[in-house]
């Protein structure tokens, strides 16, 4: 069995992924993706993603990590436009929304990744300091220590 997903991302054949209507501002931008890479839970994945001209409001549903692999895009989350240029990194965390303004095109390595629930995550959090108070001693700072 591989355990290892790999994977040319200029070989790659994109796909049509339509922008949705509603959050197109300028331009007619025409995206592209497709999935390299999905983890077993599906809480995570890898795509490639590009895009042509345009300006449109992003919506995060889960946390996305971008690597811009190509061209350029600005992007203001309301706190002022940054470019992103390639092998620039930037996180955008799920919930959030960023305009997205693509000059001439774009492409991004991106890394997705669906939050937990609150409660979820703090039952994971207490798993591991317990397992880390079993281990004896080696537990990270903060975890659950055995009463003397």
């Amino acid at each position: 069995m591989t355990t290892i997903a790999a994977a040319a991302i200029d070989a790659v054949a994109l796909e049509a992924a339509p922008i949705r209507p509603e959050w197109i501002r300028a331009g007619a931008p025409q995206a592209r993706c497709t999935v390299l890479s999905q983890a077993a839970d599906g809480a995570a994945l890898t795509a490639v993603w590009d895009c042509t001209a345009g300006e449109f409001d992003w919506h995060f549903a889960g946390d996305e990590w971008v690597h811009i692999l190509e061209g350029e895009v600005v992007v203001d989350d309301g706190s002022g436009p940054r470019s992103l240029r390639p092998g620039d990194v930037a996180l955008f965390p799920a919930g959030s929304v960023s305009r997205w303004r693509v000059p001439t095109y774009v492409k991004k390595l991106a890394f997705c990744r669906d939050p937990m629930p609150r409660p979820v995550q703090k039952l994971v959090q207490v798993v591991r300091k317990v397992k880390g108070a079993l281990r004896g001693g080696a537990a990270p700072a903060g975890a659950l220590q055995a009463s003397a």
